[in-house]
């Protein structure tokens, strides 16, 4: 009953009272001098312990330190620690602490399938219900907590969206004014425009094939205006399969794109580096990518088209799709998730002071979109972030990206075909997405 209560009491106090009642119980509970005398000193304050994978002097990660030191200034009994590990390393580290039930107040996590055998278990802490308690529930983005609850199976909020990123096609508006293009609203549309620039010696799209990623992207994209906003998820619950034919149609349609000419040549020699120079220098009229991407086409560098050049569009509609213009894959990046043990009064005003500050404070100086709502008329927010900001509050329903649900093995099927889909004539759509359906298939078997 002692331990039970103490978990109550915050957790400053919980080693020093321990530590009396120990004590205590071995010489007696005489009032005297000599007891008191005997009585071990008051513990050092335990730190609230936020173990990332970010860089401390970067990013998200450099906003909850500065914030930690902005509330420790008036809570002189509150310390903080940053504890970096290598983001590879990441998941083994937090599995490990888990099961010894022993992890940090704060860590970071994948915030999909990895987090959901600790939901299970009790072990992370549900913030939804936990920001209403603190009253800092309306700081956060509907569209973010939708999309994060979704990746949970509908159980509830478990992660923080430190970073919110919407997907897209990035346009050199100049190239587009040029040839009298308007913003792409349908597929035809879009690759009519590829034409044009194809004829112009202009390559249409930069896609880097190296990476992987960028084509399975791009398979999504149609897959999602052809299907709706949910084909991953039907595909994952087993209501779709990836041998249907609005998937073989999406492979079929990019694998049309990189016959055409319209990635440039060898795209799987080309890495995202080399794709995004080849569009922010001019050589490629459009690129799909997300707004991970805002810091870099945010800058004004001599050589490079400037930020005010720079367009973005939504996926265009597929002939005959269920999708629709105002929806897009998201992703919230590396979340932050809290440990449930470690969660007391403390803890929870510390979350009460940040959070209510984070999202104002990352689009203040960083320029950072979160899944946190924030004002962006202030003069300092570059119009590119503004942009992607105002479409992320007027969306009206997220998308997960090709591989969200996939397992290492399915990922990796996913990656390695996607490349022989744009490289190899013989190489079919329906084989492609029936190798990896298999893979899906060796999975849930």
């Amino acid at each position: 009953m002692i331990i039970d209560w103490c978990r109550m009491m915050p957790r400053a106090a919980r080693a020093a009272l321990l530590s009396a009642w120990t004590a205590t119980a071995l010489t007696g509970c005489a009032n005297t001098k000599a007891d008191t005398a005997a009585t071990p000193p008051l513990p050092e304050t335990v730190p609230v312990l936020y173990m990332t994978a970010g860089n401390p002097s970067s990013g998200s990660t450099s906003v909850i330190r500065e914030l930690a030191a902005e509330y420790a200034k008036t809570h002189p009994d509150f310390k903080f620690r940053i504890e970096s590990v290598q983001n590879n390393d990441l998941s083994q580290k937090v599995q490990l602490l888990a099961a010894s039930n022993d992890l940090p107040a704060m860590f970071s996590y994948q915030s999909g399938e990895p987090l959901l055998d600790l939901i299970r278990s009790g072990a992370v802490l549900e913030l939804q219900g936990t920001f209403e308690q603190l009253g800092i529930a309306g700081q956060l983005n509907p569209v973010a907590v939708d999309l994060l609850k979704r990746m949970t199976d509908g159980m509830g909020l478990y992660a923080l969206p430190l970073e919110l990123n919407i997907e897209g096609f990035w346009y050199n508006k100049t190239l587009f004014a040029r040839y009298h293009l308007d913003e792409p609203r349908t597929w035809d549309d879009m690759l009519r425009a590829a034409d044009v620039f194809k004829n112009a010696g202009i390559q249409p799209f930069a896609v880097a094939g190296k990476d992987k990623w960028p084509i399975t992207r791009l398979i999504n994209a149609y897959a999602i205006r052809k299907l709706g906003a949910d084909a991953m998820e039907r595909v994952y619950r087993g209501e779709l399969k990836l041998t249907d034919p609005g998937f073989v149609e999406a492979a079929g349609t990019v694998k049309q794109m990189a016959q055409a000419g319209y990635f440039g040549q060898d795209p799987n020699t080309v890495d995202i580096g080399s794709a995004m120079r080849a569009f922010t220098q001019g050589r490629a009229a459009m690129i799909y990518t997300g707004s991970w991407s805002i810091r870099d086409l945010n800058k004004t560098v001599e050589g490079r088209i400037p930020p005010e050049a720079i367009g973005f569009f939504s996926i265009p509609l597929a002939a005959e799709g269920l999708g629709a213009l105002d929806e897009y894959p998201m992703n919230a990046g590396l979340t932050t998730s809290f440990s449930s043990e470690a969660y007391d009064d403390e803890l929870g005003d510390f979350m009460k002071y940040a959070f209510a500050r984070y999202g104002q404070r990352s689009m203040d100086e960083l320029g950072l979109i979160t899944g946190f709502k924030a004002d962006t008329t202030g003069a300092g927010v570059p119009p590119l972030t503004r942009m992607v900001q105002s479409k992320l509050d007027g969306a009206a329903r997220t998308a997960l990206w090709f591989e969200a649900r996939f397992d290492t093995l399915a990922q990796m099927t996913a990656w390695n075909g996607a490349q022989l889909l744009i490289q190899d004539p013989s190489y079919t759509p329906a084989f492609y997405m029936s190798e990896l359906q298999a893979a899906l298939d060796g999975h849930s078997g």
